[in-house]
């Protein structure tokens, strides 16, 4: 059974915290978030600097939720004050990636560009060099917007078995098959 509820979260010195009326606000230096929050209890300690979650009774439903909001609050708490980064990773002939502000424009092999609009939430970097498989990061203070983003521009092309061509994370591991043999 897991205790990462149990951990407290550390408060960053440049990070604000506040609980009103059953949702948590973080602020930071990189924005600012807030979350809903129910069936645990949460104790702000301004002296030690931490946040505690504490479960509301013994059952299975209040376990299960003391560990994720745990780790929400960990997750917006890091966000704010460090920013959370994906890089994704285009493998193929002629695959390349280029930005004009928030517009990502993808040339996956398809017969017509693709033209990914993203969220102003989420700073977008494209690199291409010569002998290298252009890379896209995607940088935010919002975790599940990060990775929803890079979700949905991995699912544009996903990697084959065969050659491991398409749009994978960086240091993802593609199991290939063998293919034919003669």
């Amino acid at each position: 059974m897991s205790r990462i509820g149990f951990k407290p979260v550390e408060i960053p010195e440049k990070v604000k915290v506040e609980y009103k009326d059953g949702v948590l606000h973080v602020s930071g230096p990189l924005g600012e978030l807030s979350l809903p929050i129910k069936d645990v209890e949460i104790e702000i300690d301004d002296e030690k600097k931490e946040i505690r979650v504490n479960r509301l009774s013994e059952s299975k439903h209040h376990k299960s939720m003391h560990g994720l909001y745990r780790s929400l609050i960990y997750n917006m708490v890091k966000g704010v004050a460090e920013g959370w980064t994906k890089e994704l990773e285009l493998v193929g002939v002629g695959y390349q990636a280029k930005n004009q502000g928030q517009l990502l424009e993808l040339a996956l092999g398809y017969s017509h560009n693709i033209i990914f609009e993203i969220p102003p939430e989420v700073k977008v970097e494209t690199f291409s060099e010569k002998g290298k498989n252009p890379r896209i990061k995607l940088t935010s203070h919002d975790k599940q917007l990060v990775g929803q983003i890079a979700a949905k521009i991995r699912s544009l092309r996903k990697p084959e078995p065969y050659k491991g061509k398409g749009v994978r994370y960086v240091g993802e591991e593609i199991r290939r098959k063998q293919g034919k043999t003669a």
